[in-house]
């Protein structure tokens, strides 16, 4: 199953294989030939030629080259035929019939045929849309409730289906479309004692058109809330898969080659509303999880992409999934989250373009954007914690095709998460590396253990003092802000001390025991230890002994929390740097100079 021979070669010689090449690198014109950086490994001085004159490409650098097709197969990572179809796609050739594949061929022929019968829906769905009457009326207002404009309408091809059980089913017999053609078309439903009704009623039509304009689905939205459900799809049919197209890519393909990024968004009129403000390098991936295909696709015509899914919990999660989808493919990713959970269209209706421009300009690395979403509620200095947040990160690391750049994100992420231990990051990276075939480390566990570290002497010898003593308790717990000891293994018995105090309740092993309240073994244990100590005063002795040992040991902690803050920050200047966010810098800065002064007030005076 192949295309002739002789249909290749003339569509060799009639590729521009600088032309196609461009679509992917930025040439530069040398001599005879144009230069540029290989896309197929990293280097700083270009090695990649082209030569328009031999229609074929090379790297001195890494050693690959060949024909168009060559390029495309590897760039694009397709077989040779599909290679060709790209090529033809891209120089405006149309495909002949492959060789001895009569499947292929009535796949084809269907396909076609249910493109026109989808073209004679769309026409008269827009004709419709025109008509008098209320619930044309209606329609039209639904279109101009959203803020749609009447150009904006006739670009997307907007249309609205009547209220009627076979209105478009007759007006495709009277095309000269048979009964099975319809059926096959996915506009009718079969009805279970035989024919059929139209699928699409009482709706404003969403064309879903493909990369050449041509309609191979729709998507139909109610008028009023009673309707269920709120949006109708197609079903899959010969012109349509579901998740092989990306909405709008007709209109914005030329101004994302251009721009050299694609914007991604979920929905209709995430991309309608944001079009219609002059955003033309956008697609939608049809409120769906993003799909290897739609990757591949996108692929096509950039290999940057900013993420800008609803800001909602579901729309991050959505995120998430598009980040592991488009990495394998060696896209440059960049996440834009707008805030109060808007959605694209929301913003640019409430805030303007130019305040979206200006926060895309912002958007967040993915890894960036991936380590906050791990670490959003979690207490890194909690060991369970850090634990279920390396967990939750290394995945986007895995799928990061270049070892270099797996590496680069691999230490990002530790260091932002600050894995220290040099065994465990070592460990981490053999996992990140292995084959996906082997089992998968438990790196929870792994974590959780490396990061849990004893208490010192001072959390251990303060809370050996206060359990005892409840003058001491009334003295120095006011002193003991939550801050302090937060992030310390000792927390939760600090903060058992204080929630007693205030509650005038009594101190014992019990009450203690009962509102650390953990699973943490180690921590019950020290509970005992804590308690089975013996008082250091006795009953009516003076304060002062103890009360000088506690407030020591508060100072040691206080010393250990600006520590603790100057090394985080220390990590979060590094990343500020790498990321070339001065401004960040600069504040991260001013920060830590000031934690440094507190430092240096709580170290004893020489």
């Amino acid at each position: 199953m192949r295309f002739p021979q002789t249909f290749i070669d003339d569509l060799r010689r009639q590729a521009d294989i600088v032309r196609v090449i461009q679509d992917y690198v930025a040439l530069k014109k040398k001599g005879a030939n144009w230069m540029a950086c290989c896309p197929f490994h990293q280097e700083k001085t270009p090695s990649f030629s082209v030569n328009p004159a031999k229609d074929i490409f090379y790297c001195f650098g890494c050693g690959k080259g060949g024909s168009v097709f060559n390029f495309v197969m590897e760039i694009e990572r397709v077989s040779f035929p599909e290679a060709i179809r790209i090529v033809a796609e891209k120089v405006n050739v149309p495909l002949p019939v492959l060789e001895e594949d009569k499947r292929y061929e009535a796949r084809r022929r269907e396909a076609d045929e249910v493109i026109e019968l989808n073209t004679w829906a769309l026409e008269w769905w827009e004709q419709q849309l025109t008509q008098d009457g209320g619930e044309a009326q209606a329609a039209r207002e639904y279109i101009e409730g959203r803020s749609i404009s009447e150009e904006t309408q006739k670009a997307f091809r907007l249309g609205f289906a009547p209220n009627s059980w076979d209105g478009l089913s007759s007006h495709l017999k009277r095309k000269g479309a048979s009964a099975a053609q319809i059926e096959r078309s996915g506009l009718v439903v079969k009805k279970d004692g035989g024919g059929f009704y139209d699928r699409f009623r009482g709706r404003v039509i969403f064309p879903v058109l493909d990369a050449q304009g041509r309609a191979v689905a729709f998507g139909g939205r109610v008028l009023t809330s009673e309707q269920e459900p709120k949006y109708l799809n197609s079903p899959e049919t010969a012109a349509y898969t579901k998740g092989r197209h990306l909405y709008g890519l007709h209109l914005t393909r030329d101004e994302i080659r251009r721009k050299g990024f694609a914007i991604l968004v979920e929905g209709y009129l995430d991309l309608i509303i944001p079009y219609q403000a002059g955003v033309r390098n956008m697609v939608a991936s049809l409120g769906t999880a993003l799909t290897p295909e739609q990757v591949k696709l996108l692929g096509r015509f950039a290999r940057k992409v900013v993420v800008n899914y609803d800001g909602d919990r579901a729309g991050v999660k959505a995120a998430q999934r598009a980040i592991e989808t488009l990495l394998p493919e060696d896209f440059e990713i960049k996440i834009l989250v707008l805030p109060d959970g808007a959605d694209p269209d929301e913003f640019i209706k409430a805030h303007g373009v130019e305040a979206y421009h200006e926060r895309r300009g912002k958007a967040q690395t993915f890894i960036q954007f991936v380590l906050d979403q791990a670490t959003r509620g979690r207490n890194l200095h909690n060991p369970p914690d850090k634990g279920e947040a390396v967990k939750e990160v290394l995945p986007f690391v895995r799928v990061v095709r270049d070892r270099i750049q797996r590496r680069d994100y691999f230490d990002q992420a530790l260091d932002a998460l600050r894995v220290e231990d040099a065994g465990l990051r070592r460990a981490l990276w053999k996992d990140v590396t292995a084959p996906s075939s082997a089992p998968a480390a438990d790196v929870k566990q792994q974590v959780t253990e490396a990061a849990r570290v004893p208490p010192t002497v001072a959390e251990q010898r303060l809370l050996e003092l206060l359990v005892h003593d409840a003058e001491l308790r009334r003295e120095v717990l006011p002193q003991l802000d939550a801050d302090v000891y937060t992030d310390l293994p000792t927390a939760p018995l600090f903060a058992a001390l204080k929630e007693l105090d205030e509650a005038d309740a009594r101190v014992d092993f019990d009450s203690l025991n009962e509102r650390v309240a953990t699973d943490d073994e180690e921590l019950r244990k020290l509970v005992a230890l804590v308690w089975w100590s013996e008082p250091e005063r006795a009953e009516g002795e003076a304060t002062d002994e103890v009360l000088a040992a506690a407030e020591s040991c508060l100072t040691t902690l206080r010393l250990m929390r600006v520590e603790r803050r100057l090394k985080e920050l220390s990590a979060e200047i590094a990343a500020a740097e790498r990321a070339g966010d001065e401004a960040r810098r600069d504040t991260l800065v001013m920060e830590s100079l000031d934690w440094t002064r507190q430092r240096n007030a709580l170290l004893p005076r020489q």
